[in-house]
């Protein structure tokens, strides 16, 4: 069919913004079928935007011959622009209607659609991403990216609020950030480079001149497990301060968790009722176990782990249990964690190093910084890698830098956290994993 110019139909008013306060009043709406109902004599068709749905109404006996043509042209997913009246009534879920005098046809779709767009037959999560571009269109997921956004929006306005600059810095790099595993390589012309894995060494650097510094972007590593929490590409939010350690990021980092739920709530109600989710304002301070506590927490319940061993998936879920809210995990065996956190003088066998814990989910790992070339070096050779491959980071340790610590939120793992969703690859607009390289 021959689609229509939008011409002067320009959208005056969003789906969610037609109220009965608005009854008797012209609106110009855009946006897509998502559901057609004839019932003889009238047709209903329902009208799906960004924010929501709004019932349009055709009483066939009413409405021009050039409308009832065009509904009677219309399917679902069918992108339209409709001018038309606003009326109030009892028959709409909303409590009101549009009467349209004019619709244009601006973009077509296939008459079989891969998965339900109403979400009322549900689909599996492969069937779904191999969709994705449709699937995306599902209120719910409308509901949940904009979570996501707002979470975002209220993370900057925190670090912006709280004197961080943000910085960008780059994707490609020369030498591991966290050791040789999990890197993916890439042809640089003709060189061989890897994309990277964290910002952590550029935003160390960056402090000695913009003293607080954060970067939200994606990062990319060669993840061999194919689980509900692990992707291949993600994207973090990082911080780096001067002149602080572990315990002031820690601070910084409960007042960021908690206004980022306090503001969703606020600002999200819609959305958050969508998906069906109650989202909780966390108490401040945290609680905080040392990695020792949580060792003797697990012997109890039957699980024991060598220390100096990371945590594994039953161990994780036992925690989860007991605590099932945010608790910070600290005091790590220094051979456990990346060669740049800081050790403790007294106790070199165990660091500076903390993990924000969510349930069973790690959310946040971070800690004070090595801000010694020496001891860093040495670090490097612990961990078997060639100091030779760090010489640029290490040039900066030549030019006076302070002490400084960091952390960096995985951003899927907290949207997870502030929509309920059990799987990454849900809260993932288009998820890179071991098993999915498109769309």
């Amino acid at each position: 069919m021959k689609l229509d110019s939008i011409g002067d139909l320009t959208r005056t008013h969003f789906s969610n913004d037609i109220t009965a306060e608005l009854d008797g009043e012209k609106v110009i709406l855009n946006g897509w079928v998502q559901e057609k109902r004839d019932l003889g004599g009238i047709l209903f068709i329902i009208l799906q935007d960004r924010s929501g749905t709004i019932q349009i109404t055709i009483p066939k006996k009413k409405v021009s011959n050039e409308v009832l043509i065009k509904s009677d042209l219309i399917q679902k997913r069918y992108c339209i622009s409709i001018s038309g009246i606003v009326k109030k009534t009892k028959m709409s879920p909303r409590g009101v209607e549009v009467i349209p005098d004019e619709i244009r046809v601006l973009g077509t779709a296939t008459a079989k659609l891969p998965i339900d767009i109403t979400g009322k037959t549900p689909a599996n999560i492969e069937s779904r991403l191999d969709a994705r571009a449709l699937d995306l269109c599902l209120e719910q997921n409308v509901a949940l990216f904009t979570i996501q956004h707002r979470a975002l929006e209220e993370i900057r306005d925190f670090l912006f609020t709280n004197g961080f600059l943000e910085v960008h810095t780059p994707r490609i790099i020369a030498s591991a950030t966290e050791g040789g595993a999990e890197l993916f390589a890439v042809d640089y012309f003709g060189e061989k480079a890897f994309l990277a894995q964290s910002p952590q060494l550029y935003k160390e650097q960056l402090i000695m001149s913009l003293e607080k510094v954060f970067e939200v972007g994606p990062f990319f590593r060669a993840e061999n497990s194919h689980t509900r929490r692990h992707l291949s590409e993600f994207v973090s939010v990082d911080i780096e301060q001067a002149f602080s350690d572990a315990q002031g990021v820690m601070s910084l980092l409960e007042q960021v968790i908690k206004q980022v739920c306090i503001k969703v709530n606020e600002k999200c109600k819609k959305e958050l009722a969508i998906l069906n989710h109650n989202l909780e304002i966390p108490s401040i301070p945290f609680k905080i176990l040392t990695y020792d506590q949580v060792l003797a927490v697990l012997k109890k319940e039957g699980i024991e782990i060598v220390w100096g061993e990371d945590l594994h998936t039953e161990a994780l879920r036992t925690l989860g249990k007991i605590y099932p809210q945010f608790y910070f995990i600290t005091d790590w065996p220094t051979k456990s964690k990346a060669f740049y956190i800081k050790p403790y003088p007294k106790n070199p066998e165990k660091c500076e190093g903390f993990d924000l814990m969510w349930n069973w989910i790690e959310l946040v790992s971070g800690g004070s910084r090595i801000a010694k070339k020496e001891l860093l070096i040495d670090r490097l050779k612990q961990k078997d890698l060639n100091p030779k491959s760090f010489e640029h980071h290490l040039k900066a340790f030549d030019y006076g830098m302070p002490p400084h610590a960091g952390w960096a939120i995985g951003l899927e793992r907290l949207t997870m956290l502030l929509t309920g969703k059990k799987n990454i690859r849900e809260v993932t607009l288009y998820p890179r994993d071991r098993m999915r390289l498109t769309p």
